[in-house]
């Protein structure tokens, strides 16, 4: 089994400017040894290291420890896009480091809805196809207009949408979401994670109210381009307690998904993410 989505950092190092004190369960250092018992414990034998600061430090930092992992397979890193130098600093990454799979600009927390489309963007964006490196869309339902809008341009780039767009389940925004990464569905080159739906739900929310949106996601996308990730640490502030744990969402999202077949499991949880990011 292969972990799709997690998370190093150490507060205060690195450019880590978030989580904040006022997040306790997760204001602390977060770094392999925390996470490679208790994810091997459970069956996990790999994962998918992913960016939290709008960094170059942080990049480098993780590069770092991926580079003394074998367990962290993959990482997906940060570059600012609109850098005059972003070009060589993207060609220079993918020639020195050769588990640096992808790259995420923090789509959610920008002032436009639509920044994906900007045309400044494009000489990052045909560096990263050059170096072949795949996109991590960590976005909210309402980025996904424009997301399909990119994907459309860009065939050729490999995407994935993180947190399965983070719905929005303890309001009960099912509708407007289904129907706009349905859309995006239909794009062959752009995949899911099924990560990070618990800390969207409500503190009384359970089983009962994120099985559609799992359910959902596994309709569209198929075993084939749907990839579960734990989002762990950040997975410790989900309200509902009873779940708010690494082994938990594991053992939750194995109930929730209506799989036909053990193969679709194997892939769900391993194979795909193992193809995507091509380890």
């Amino acid at each position: 089994m292969i972990d799709a989505h997690q998370h190093f950092w150490k507060i205060g190092e690195y450019d880590c400017t978030w989580p904040t004190p006022e997040l306790s369960a997760i204001y602390r250092n977060f770094l392999p040894a925390d996470l490679e018992p208790l994810a091997k414990q459970l069956g996990v034998s790999g994962s998918v290291l992913v960016q939290s600061q709008e960094s170059d430090l942080d990049t480098d930092f993780l590069l770092q420890l991926a580079a003394n992992s074998s367990f962290v397979k993959a990482v997906v890193g940060w570059v600012d896009f609109t850098s005059v130098s972003v070009v060589e600093r993207i060609g220079m990454l993918a020639a020195q480091h050769n588990k640096l799979r992808g790259l995420r600009p923090m789509l959610q927390s920008m002032p436009e809805d639509s920044w994906i489309l900007k045309a400044e963007l494009e000489p990052a964006l045909d560096e990263m196809q050059r170096s072949c490196l795949s996109l991590d869309a960590l976005v909210f339902p309402r980025h996904l207009l424009y997301l399909r809008i990119f994907a459309k341009r860009h065939p050729r780039l490999p995407i994935v949408i993180d947190h399965g767009a983070k719905p929005g389940i303890a309001k009960g925004g099912f509708e407007y979401w289904a129907e706009a990464i349905g859309a995006l569905a239909e794009l062959p080159h752009v995949y899911c994670k099924l990560s990070g739906l618990l800390t969207e739900a409500a503190k009384e929310q359970g089983l009962d109210q994120v099985r559609p949106y799992v359910v959902h996601l596994y309709r569209l996308f198929g075993a084939e381009r749907l990839m579960w990730g734990s989002d762990w640490p950040v997975l410790n502030l989900a309200p509902n307690s009873e779940y708010s744990n690494y082994g938990d969402w594991l053992a939750m999202a194995k109930l929730l998904l209506p799989v036909a077949s053990n193969t679709e499991l194997d892939a769900i949880f391993g194979y795909t993410a193992r193809n995507f990011y091509r380890f």
